[in-house]
């Protein structure tokens, strides 16, 4: 019995998307399966209201954590506050207005979460920028070396008195493996001379990676740890400067190729949601982690004279030692 070329062609592509979807989840890495719960414990997400920040606090909040949601649009955080209320039953979500590009802002928010919070448990530095047009801070910061970097530096900085009042704080920096590809200008750290968008923000990812280092050791003893988390290249609104983002026709021919190729935020958030509750890791710190796992960190991130100067400027940019 020969069978209809209609039936033929719907199994055949009906075949070819369910091995697409099996190969798009196997690249995305492994999902993190284990129910580790985080009842009574406080999380901060930066930039929370989209992307892998969104889907890393769905997970958290199901959890049964306590969520702040630290976003510089309150209208956006709203929205996803609550579908991820609706999604893990979980009320006790909140939004708090934070905007990396000010340092009173990232203050006037510290302020606010010590005014409110006995302490904090986890702090996910996940809100980014990347490869944009040059553009300044409040401050006058060059914008990706700001709020990827002297933005998340201040913040931290000041909560770690609140992360000190936990059993067990984490501190979770995301980056990105470009950071691999440049070395800091120290000369030109807020690129006055030279601007290039792809350079500034491996330059603001490996100074995360850097401070993440030295943020390590000077919390050697105490009950605070600091890991970074390379979410893997996923397709979020991060991307939306890059050429393939802007153009209609290059993003409609690739786009096949990227879906295949790039992580949806759910699996980019995987590594994340690992290192926040996993409670194996409560005395690791000042390591990398891809998929889930231990990775090798590049020699240009472990130059702790290079993590001491940052460090000594990032205080002076930032007023954090004034």
């Amino acid at each position: 019995m020969k069978l209809p070329t209609s039936f033929v062609v719907v199994s055949a592509v009906g075949a070819s998307y369910g091995a697409a979807l099996l190969l798009k989840d196997y690249l995305g890495g492994e999902r993190y399966k284990a129910e580790h719960e985080i009842l009574g414990k406080t999380v901060i997400i930066t930039g929370a209201n989209t992307g892998i920040g969104k889907e890393t606090a769905k997970q958290l909040a199901k959890r049964g954590g306590r969520l702040l949601l630290a976003c510089r649009d309150l209208k956006k955080c709203e929205i996803a506050r609550n579908e991820i209320i609706d999604e893990s039953f979980n009320k006790n979500v909140v939004c708090k207005e934070l905007d990396l590009a000010s340092c009173e802002s990232i203050r006037k928010f510290v302020k606010t979460v010590k005014d409110e919070e006995k302490r904090i448990d986890v702090l996910i530095n996940n809100a980014g920028v990347m490869s944009c047009p040059k553009q300044h801070t409040s401050e006058l910061f060059e914008w990706q070396f700001g709020v990827n970097y002297l933005g998340p530096f201040l913040l931290t900085n000041l909560l770690l008195d609140k992360l000190k009042q936990s059993q067990h704080a984490r501190i979770i920096n995301l980056i990105s493996p470009v950071y691999k590809r440049t070395e800091m200008n120290f000369e030109d750290l807020n690129s006055i001379n030279f601007y290039d968008p792809k350079e500034a923000y491996a330059q603001s990812k490996l100074a995360v990676m850097l401070f993440s280092q030295e943020l390590a050791r000077r919390l050697e003893g105490s009950n605070v740890t600091v890991n970074c988390a390379n979410p893997g290249v996923s397709k979020t609104e991060i991307g939306r400067h890059l050429p393939m983002g802007q153009s209609k026709v290059s993003g409609g021919m690739l786009s096949p190729i990227m879906w295949l190729a790039m992580k949806t935020p759910v699996q980019g958030a995987q590594t994340s949601i690992f290192l926040a509750v996993d409670p194996g890791l409560e005395k690791v710190s000042g390591k990398l982690f891809t998929n889930s796992k231990e990775d090798s960190i590049a020699k240009c991130a472990l130059d702790k004279d290079a993590a001491k100067r940052l460090w000594l400027i990032s205080e002076k940019w930032t007023r954090l030692s004034s």
